[in-house]
């Protein structure tokens, strides 16, 4: 007896991936695993970063196998103005939007939330970002790293001299002086 898949609850709905690495990716790959079809944008060339990222098996990461599971994958170059339109016309086609590039890129790129709205009134896009879309830390680079030094996670338990190099507090203060 053979079964077939259903074809979850989130069947019929189409999503536009426009991220990378781990966030967009991750977000993206949980509406698919229930259903959704999910169209992964990458670049050309070299594609997601995460196909490269730490353990790989054949030349693909590990990692990879897990972010792109449940999804479509289509090469755009989204600096030339004919990838920015293909992507344009997917993003107008979607029910949801996932992007996860630093606040602004979309909007240089013509494919903001403003200028897509502005065509499709009922546009949904997810923005994930490190330190939001606005404020003065919005262009800060932000990683699992960089979120435990700010939320003060982050320590540094002993040199190899076995001097303690200071508390989570201090370390997040270094951080912060780096990085402006």
């Amino acid at each position: 007896m053979t079964q077939s898949a259903s074809p979850g609850p989130l069947a019929g709905i189409k999503v536009l991936e426009l991220g990378t690495l781990i966030a967009g990716p991750f977000c993206a790959r949980m509406l698919a695993e229930f259903g959704a079809e999910v169209i992964k944008i990458e670049t050309p060339g070299s594609g997601d970063p995460i196909r490269q990222w730490r353990v790989l098996k054949d030349g693909t990461s590990l990692w990879w196998s897990v972010q792109a599971r449940n999804k479509k994958s289509l090469t755009l170059n989204l600096k030339d103005a004919r990838g920015r339109a293909i992507a344009r016309q997917l993003a107008l086609e979607a029910d949801i939007i996932i992007e996860n590039y630093r606040p602004g890129v979309l909007e240089k790129w013509e494919l903001g939330y403003a200028q897509l709205q502005a065509v499709k009134p009922a546009t949904i896009m997810v923005r994930l970002s490190g330190f939001g879309q606005t404020g003065p830390m919005r262009t800060c680079p932000a990683s699992a790293p960089s979120a435990s030094r700010w939320a003060g996670c982050a320590t540094c338990p002993a040199t190899p001299t076995g001097r303690r190099c200071g508390s989570a507090c201090r370390s997040a203060t270094r951080w912060r002086r780096c990085t402006g």
